[in-house]
């Protein structure tokens, strides 16, 4: 589920430049990050190997425990921080490190992060006891600084108010699928973001850009994705992928690949939820605006979905819609996670 912040335009690029002062040193060729607190914490090069390993992954579910990644985080502990209420992320991050031989543990926590006890003090514990974090919080902030007080533990972003990168790596993962590839085989794709400019907006941008993917997105002017998220996607962007900024939801799904939208209100949004409603309204998905993509187009959501609102049932329920590949795909782009920060 999706948060817009108002503190995104100013926090972006020093997240980012944080975060890449912990990134492990280059395996070979390949640059794997010590954490994952945003999209861009990869290259172009890692999130393609993360994408082609979890992909792998889910090939070789089937075989259980005798999976050659079966026993991969042996001996390793996971603890799970939510802030946030959760059903997709928590359940997956769970089974993801049971498939993968380790052990999750959820610590009990008596408000949200750094109530109790500093930020600091909370990740110089964990990394005495545990090999990763995965956290779901309220500031972007919150999590680089748990990060940055404990050199020794791996820390994944399960999302903030700013950003939504393990939802942006499933969402990639199902289109890499969809489409038989990314990069210069996505060469000319375009998906449309419809709706709220929020963390799964700015999220899905990056790593669709990153992914040679060009993306328009079409909301309210009061809504729009940040200029520094946009800036430090298009910084990004392989293969001649473009982003663009609109507010008409027809101009923005003309012809394209794929189609995705958000809830209109989201956690912490409750009491401005009529007004957002009225100014949603003409961005809603359903039969008539998929009508103007591609015949053969894809349309994505993160869920949970509020049916009758920013998607009808006719779409969600209909034969174009990936939602539930979505949602499984998270399971194993983060066990790739798993694998390449922790295993």
């Amino acid at each position: 589920m999706a948060v817009k912040s108002s503190a995104l335009s100013s926090t972006v690029r020093p997240f980012r430049a944080r975060a890449s002062r912990g990134a492990a040193p280059p395996r070979g060729r390949l640059r794997v990050p010590k954490n994952y607190l945003s999209v861009l914490d990869f290259d172009a090069a890692g999130f393609a190997h993360m994408l082609e390993l979890a992909s792998r992954l889910k090939s070789e579910r089937k075989l259980g425990r005798r999976a050659p990644t079966a026993q991969a985080l042996a001996g390793q502990h996971v603890a799970l921080l939510f802030d946030k209420p959760s059903l997709r992320t928590r359940a997956t991050f769970e089974i993801a490190v049971h498939e993968l031989g380790g052990d999750v543990i959820v610590p009990p926590q008596e408000g949200p992060l750094g109530a109790r006890e500093t930020v600091a003090d909370v990740a110089r514990n964990l990394e005495r006891w545990v090999s990763c974090a995965v956290v779901r919080t309220f500031g972007q902030e919150k999590i680089v600084a748990l990060a940055e007080a404990a050199p020794r533990l791996h820390v994944i972003n399960a999302l903030t108010n700013e950003e939504h990168p393990c939802q942006a790596a499933a969402d990639l993962l199902t289109l890499h699928e969809r489409w038989g590839g990314l990069g210069r085989a996505a060469r000319g794709r375009t998906i449309a973001y419809v709706g709220d400019g929020n963390n799964v907006a700015g999220s899905l941008v990056q790593a669709a850009l990153l992914c040679g993917v060009s993306v328009r997105v079409a909301t309210p002017k009061s809504d729009a994705l940040s200029a520094a998220m946009r800036a430090s996607a298009e910084e990004a962007s392989q293969h001649g992928a473009t982003f663009t900024a609109l507010e008409d939801p027809v101009k923005a799904v003309s012809g394209v690949d794929a189609v995705y939208t958000d809830v209109w209100t989201s956690m912490g949004q409750e009491n401005d939820a009529a007004s957002r409603l009225s100014r949603f309204r003409p961005y809603q998905v359903n039969a008539a605006l998929m009508a103007h993509a591609r015949p053969d187009a894809v349309f994505m959501h993160c869920l949970p979905a509020h049916r009758g609102d920013e998607v009808t049932d006719e779409v969600m329920d209909g034969p174009q819609s990936a939602v539930f590949d979505q949602s499984e795909n998270r399971l194993h782009a983060q066990k790739a996670l798993l694998l390449l920060l922790v295993g």
